[in-house]
């Protein structure tokens, strides 16, 4: 058969299946969409299976929509008629025609982030419930971790153990009862309503699982536990389930995704068949294996070898830089050189990072370079909320003429100032003809307002005045970190306690450190000036959508894609893997994960770099190199590192023959040596080795990179604190016991 044709046999294995539970664990660039689409034409050409009875269910949109292309161009119009589509898309279409059930009408509305927020927020201001002491997002985060888990209300209620946790039960039973007031669903109800419904009703239940003989799901190994319900409960009759995934491209446990899902799947169907795609049409050679020699290391894992017939390739290039600003212009360089020399556009280039807050300097080096780039499922640093807000109040400080800027940050964060009050304060600044902040100075003039509004408005412009009195005798970076601060903008941020907060707070401290690049590198560093420099990179776009642009995006946006030459940036302790993970195993395999999914989007050439120090709230701090570069063999890497204001190349195993070898799970790391300068006794220095400082205590070595005088160490003092330091200025003293 034509379909058949362009199969490896164990593709050709996957597509064919004749039946029953089946699970395609699919390496990184081994054709799992092919499989994917192939297998629903073989059903439907050969196993005369109708379009309506296959369900295909992936994980975003833009899957979707491939997948049914590649499916019509396979199968032509046998593909009309297939439930296929977003696990979100596919259970809305259910809950049109079943939710009734359950007392929801087929034309509820779904509220996206911002009309729940809205709508908590009306509930908060019902129940007399602080805004500030319990941020809205802080409790929508909690629901919807009870829904993606299937807690109702009443469970929710009974594990409640402490007042925080009985407010949270209180304000989920009252949005629950708000939406539906509202005849709505939010995201999570999309799946959770379906799974109840089904539990509840086994009419509906057989009705639907009658109606799919084949079920299809992609990414299998990012369900969480409410679509792992809906699965099972889809396929309960048939038992024609077929999940395709990665277990070591599961990146998504922050969210809710349960890597047990695929892992147990043998459990869960005994009789189920398990086929590996191993051979790999993506990347070359060398970094296939270097990929794999990486996430060998962790546990939670199914054994798989992939192999590829691709070249060898170029080693991968590991560049070492001295701080984060020229990395930047160290990507920049790169890039192009390689489109110079090899001929090469700009869109086969990505740029690969952990945390959005990285993108700064990055983008500051390809704008300087003159470089056009895209954001891919981010914002520009610079038009980042948080990023904006904070500029704003810089602008306002330096222009009290500024009505847009006001009228930004005038209730951000929440100061109980609200459209009324501030539709009054402008109207009092139109009737006297001023602008709006020197209407501030007369608020007690305006007499529509109340004692409270005016107190309000008091508060806020004392803030401004007491900033603007000190732009004259402070650096701007010392203005950016007193805005943050005394407006409560991070203390706002840390009070929600999100993973979005934490990156916005993030965010924040790279502005930080853009305010300390800009005061180096000018003879004048202004405030004034500093805006605008950044107003630029703000209202000046060097490129559009049709240009060609080098591709900049975290880690977990590259899942699904693939580029001819990727840049892994900012792979340092802390970064990747994340600071957050330090204490958990699988927290620290699932950052292992991530460093692979990156390295395996490049098809031709991977370069990493890092940075030996960067700008953050606390100053200047020293870097250590991951601790996932350890994991790679020597023969696969170039290293290139700084010496002075040059660089040099030097062999990975001039580095290797220093430290040993690190497996397993958990990974020995670097041994580095050091010269004790009080007894000239060698000491050697791992992570695990125990030291002492005189003002933090004892402690652990979890970082360490560098020789000699140039020794950084990442240590986690028992008191809980983590310093980087460098080991010849940290007055630490190594325990005896740890001595080599």
């Amino acid at each position: 058969m034509d379909l058949l044709e362009s199969l490896n046999p164990r593709q050709k294995e996957a597509v064919t299946h004749p039946g029953g539970p089946l699970l395609v664990i699919a390496g990184a660039g081994s054709g799992k969409t092919r499989v994917l689409a192939h297998r629903i034409a073989y059903l439907l050409a050969v196993m005369k299976v109708y379009p309506s009875e296959i369900l295909a269910v992936t994980f975003t949109n833009k899957a979707a929509g491939e997948m049914a292309e590649r499916v019509r161009g396979l199968a032509g119009r046998a593909a009309q008629g297939m439930w296929m589509g977003t696990f979100h898309s596919v259970c809305a279409r259910i809950l049109r025609v079943e939710g009734k059930i359950l007392g929801i009408s087929s034309d509820f509305s779904i509220y996206d982030d911002r009309d729940q927020t809205l709508l908590m927020k009306q509930i908060m201001g019902d129940l007399g419930i602080s805004l500030t002491k319990l941020p809205p997002p802080a409790a929508l985060s909690k629901i919807s971790w009870a829904k993606s888990n299937l807690l109702s209300v009443e469970e929710v209620a009974s594990m409640a153990g402490n007042p925080y946790e009985e407010r949270i039960a209180t304000l989920y039973s009252a949005y629950e009862n708000a939406l539906r007031e509202n005849n709505a669903l939010d995201f999570d109800d999309l799946i959770s309503m379906p799974v109840r419904l089904f539990k509840s009703s086994p009419e509906a239940l057989e009705r639907n699982a009658r109606r799919f003989r084949q079920v299809l799901i992609d990414e299998y190994q990012d369900t969480n536990q409410a679509q792992y319900a809906l699965v099972q409960l889809l396929s309960s009759i048939h038992r024609n389930v077929c999940a395709v995934g990665d277990d070591d491209q599961s990146i998504y446990r922050w969210r809710g995704a349960d890597i047990t899902n695929l892992l147990n799947f043998e459990q869960d169907f005994p009789d189920a068949t398990v086929i590996r795609l191993e051979q790999s049409y993506r990347s070359t050679k060398t970094i296939l294996a270097a990929s794999q020699a990486v996430i060998k290391c962790n546990v939670q894992r199914k054994d798989k070898d992939l192999w590829t017939e691709n070249s060898v390739g170029r080693k991968i290039l590991v560049s070492a830089l001295s701080s984060e600003w020229e990395e930047g212009e160290f990507l920049a360089r790169s890039i192009e050189q390689a489109a110079r020399d090899e001929d090469r556009r700009y869109g086969d280039f990505a740029i690969l990072y952990r945390t959005n807050a990285q993108s700064r300097a990055i983008e500051d080096g390809l704008r300087r370079s003159g470089l056009p780039y895209v954001i891919v499922g981010g914002t520009k640093f610079y038009e980042r909320k948080e990023i904006k807000d904070i500029l704003a109040y810089l602008r306002l400080l330096v222009n009290p003429r500024d009505a847009v800027s006001l009228a930004r940050i005038i209730n951000v964060p929440n100061r109980g100032i609200g459209s009324v009050t501030l539709s009054r304060l402008r109207q009092f600044s139109a009737d006297n003809g001023i602008p709006p902040s020197a209407a501030l100075e007369r608020v007690d003039e305006i007499g529509e307002l109340n004692s409270g509004a005016r107190r309000r408005l008091g508060v806020f412009r004392d803030l401004i005045n007491r900033l603007r009195s000190q732009l004259e005798e402070l650096p701007v970076p010392e203005v950016i970190a007193l805005v943050a601060k005394d407006s409560g903008y991070m203390v706002y941020l840390k009070e929600q306690g999100t993973v979005e907060a934490l990156a916005r707070a993030e965010n924040i401290e790279e502005l930080l450190a853009g305010g300390f690049e800009f005061q180096e590198r000018n003879e004048e560093p202004t405030l004034r000036k500093f805006l605008e420099e950044v107003s630029l990179v703000m209202d000046i776009d060097l490129w559009d959508d049709r240009r060609e642009a080098v591709s900049l995006m975290t880690l977990h946006n590259a899942k699904g894609l693939e580029f001819p030459v990727v840049f892994i940036a900012g792979a340092e302790e802390g970064l990747i893997p994340h600071h957050t993970s330090f204490e958990d195993e699988e927290e620290m395999e699932e950052e292992r994960r991530l460093f692979y999914v990156g390295m395996t989007r490049a098809k031709q050439r991977l370069l990493i770099s890092m940075a030996a120090g960067r700008r953050g709230f606390h100053g200047w701090m020293p870097q250590v190199a991951s601790r996932f570069l350890e994991n790679i063999p020597g023969e696969f890497l170039e290293i290139m590192t700084p010496v002075g204001d040059t660089y040099t190349r030097e062999g990975r195993h001039q580095t290797r023959e220093s430290h040993g070898r690190s497996a397993g799970r958990q990974p020995a790391g670097p041994r580095r040596q050091f010269d004790d300068v009080d007894t000239g006794e060698e000491k050697v220095v791992r992570i695990g080795t125990r030291v002492r400082h005189p003002d933090w205590g004892p402690g652990s070595v979890r970082g360490c990179e560098g020789y000699g005088a140039q020794l950084r160490l990442t240590v986690r003092f028992d008191s809980g604190i983590i310093k980087r330091v460098l080991a010849s200025y940290a007055n630490l003293e190594m325990l005896d016991e740890d001595y080599a």
